[in-house]
């Protein structure tokens, strides 16, 4: 009898692992019901709501356009995007030129066997292993306008006065940009580091043979090979620039005023400073539109990548 039982059981686990082995979709199901709950409800939410005059005081309200009328004619909204676009371009700009020059200094450290590669890659690594929060946190000390303060204190020394890197409008944009340009260089510089291993040394070596010097190869021979890898690195660092939030709200909680506030932080004030949850959802719904546009535009540009190949 248990020998029967026992294979009964066994054909049923058989039968059991053909009906899963037959079809993904049963594989598919759990990361589906994931997806659905963590992903594609919050969004569909978020747009809903977008279209509402809701708020955190009342449970009650009405479908309407209004939440967008009052964020397209709002002063402050033309302001956050010129204040995002000077932050995004200048961050994504020098984040990939510095995360390029760290790379290939490390690259040629390593090959020529300099000590030290080793213990600075760590370095610039750590920048990217500490929570936004803590680096907000640690600039804000750096930056401290008093006598305190760490850079200041060694402006005093060289004789110039103390420099306003948080109460002044314009250079507080630039010094909140700084930090993120600290903080993102290190991922830039994983990837095209990455993307240095992959060269083939036969190319380099030919264009040494043919006389081009390390300018020459650098424009004419390695950034050409490594241009799908920059791609994805810029539109990688592009998108975590927009939806920076945490390190800003540390820094400079979006101020002085308005000066330093990005689309992520203004829609956190919106909703939850100034409770009105229909505009907020209306901010978040511009900056999705944003981030799904730069999506698009890196795989159209990938696709002809792979086409021309």
């Amino acid at each position: 009898m248990k020998q029967k039982s026992n294979q009964l059981e066994l054909r049923e686990r058989s039968n059991f692992s053909k009906v899963l082995g037959s079809s993904p979709i049963p594989w598919l199901i759990p990361l589906s019901i994931v997806l659905i709950l963590v992903f594609i409800y919050p969004i569909f939410e978020v747009v809903r709501l977008s279209f509402t005059d809701a708020n955190l005081i009342e449970r009650d309200y009405v479908y309407t356009l209004g939440s967008y009328i009052r964020l397209f004619n709002h002063p402050s909204f033309y302001n956050m995007l010129s204040v995002t676009a000077f932050f995004v371009f200048f961050s994504v700009t020098f984040q990939l030129t510095c995360g390029l020059v760290i790379a290939l200094l490390i690259d040629q450290g390593i090959r020529r066997k300099l000590k030290g590669t080793v213990m600075a890659r760590t370095a610039v690594l750590t920048a990217w292993a500490i929570p936004g929060v803590i680096i907000g946190i640690m600039w804000r000390i750096l930056y401290n306008e008093t006598e305190a303060g760490i850079i200041n204190y060694f402006v005093s020394l060289i004789g110039f006065q103390s420099i306003s890197f948080l109460s002044d409008p314009f250079i507080s944009l630039v010094s909140v940009t700084f930090a993120n340009i600290w903080r993102g260089t290190a991922f830039s510089m994983i990837l095209l580091y990455a993307a240095l291993q992959t060269l083939p040394k036969d190319v380099l070596e030919a264009a040494k043979i043919d006389g081009a010097n390390a300018v020459q190869r650098l424009f004419k021979v390695i950034l050409p090979i490594i241009s799908p890898i920059i791609l994805v690195n810029l539109i990688i660092i592009s998108i975590d620039t927009f939806n920076t939030f945490d390190m800003v709200m540390a820094l400079t909680g979006g101020g002085p005023g308005q000066s330093t506030e990005v689309i992520a932080l203004s829609i956190y004030n919106t909703i939850f400073r100034q409770f009105n949850m229909g505009q907020g959802a209306a901010s978040a719904v511009v900056l999705l539109l944003i981030n799904v546009m730069m999506t698009l535009v890196y795989l159209r540009i990938i696709g002809r990548n792979r086409g021309g190949e």
